[in-house]
């Protein structure tokens, strides 16, 4: 087995009860730390990256099964430098249940500046690229995800990221809009990205350092989730200073493995 090197991480956070967060109550008491019945962290051998990759063909399977074939491998863009992939682990069994890829412009520009000229203002920025998002179905699914977006922003917090910015398809959108993310691109413009089948996407950004900020402005529902209550069980790690992170390079990796669209 490949053995990535990539230092552990500092434990960042805890649950709430059963298996649903409690994103809707404003007056929970800062502080609060809640245990989940899973755990994210990110992947480091083939193992877990066979895992991910189990999760997203599911994921893809269900909503764009044309393309379920060519995410049943690793893609290239899994070993990049500057690429981390989170994996959600159910503590029952060890299941997968949920996985998304963080690629960062620190050794490399962003995958999705192939097709996308990005606002100068932005490029000067320290940005993660969040793709591949991608659930198991039924529960705890949407408490799933919303830990893995939990997980992507302690992750750039971790590593001094600046920005989060995501492709969306229609009306995957607007998922990211409740979520605070907002257009980088004049107007509320949908592109169609060759990379991924030429469907078109809306490019959507989410500044790390005013997220706490606007979410108290606005009496976000998701306040304390995101900013008060702790999960310890998502374990996102650091990045070497001076290096890129990489994940594990599987040696039946496809050379001309094809890029797919998002699955959110």
């Amino acid at each position: 087995m490949n053995e990535l090197h990539i230092p552990a991480a500092t434990p960042l956070a805890r649950t709430k009860k059963a298996y649903e967060p409690r994103v809707n109550v404003l007056h929970e008491p800062k502080g609060t730390e809640e245990r989940l019945p899973f755990t994210v962290r990110l992947v480091r051998n083939e193992d877990d990256l066979a895992k991910a990759v189990q999760i997203r063909h599911i994921a893809y399977a269900r909503h764009m099964p044309l393309f379920a074939d060519a995410l049943s491998t690793p893609e290239m863009d899994d070993t990049e430098d500057g690429a981390v992939i989170l994996l959600a682990e159910s503590k029952l069994d060890g299941s997968p249940l949920g996985t998304a890829r963080i690629q960062t412009n620190r050794y490399r520009p962003l995958n999705m500046e192939q097709s996308i000229e990005l606002p100068i203002w932005l490029k000067d920025q320290s940005i993660a690229e969040v793709r591949r998002l991608a659930v198991a179905p039924g529960n705890p699914g949407r408490l799933v995800k919303m830990i893995l977006f939990k997980a992507c922003f302690l992750y750039c917090q971790q590593n001094g990221l600046e920005w989060i910015v995501v492709a969306a398809r229609p009306p995957v959108d607007r998922s990211y809009e409740k979520l605070l993310f907002r257009d980088v691109l004049a107007g509320k413009t949908f592109i169609p990205l060759p990379r991924e089948n030429n469907v078109p996407h809306r490019v959507l950004g989410l500044e790390i350092e005013t997220l706490k900020a606007h979410l108290t402005q606005t009496k976000h529902p998701l306040l304390n989730f995101f900013c008060y209550i702790q999960h310890p069980d998502i374990d996102v790690g650091s990045e070497v200073p001076g290096r890129p992170a990489r994940t594990v390079v599987p040696e039946n990796l496809p050379a001309n493995a094809p890029a797919s669209p998002l699955d959110r």
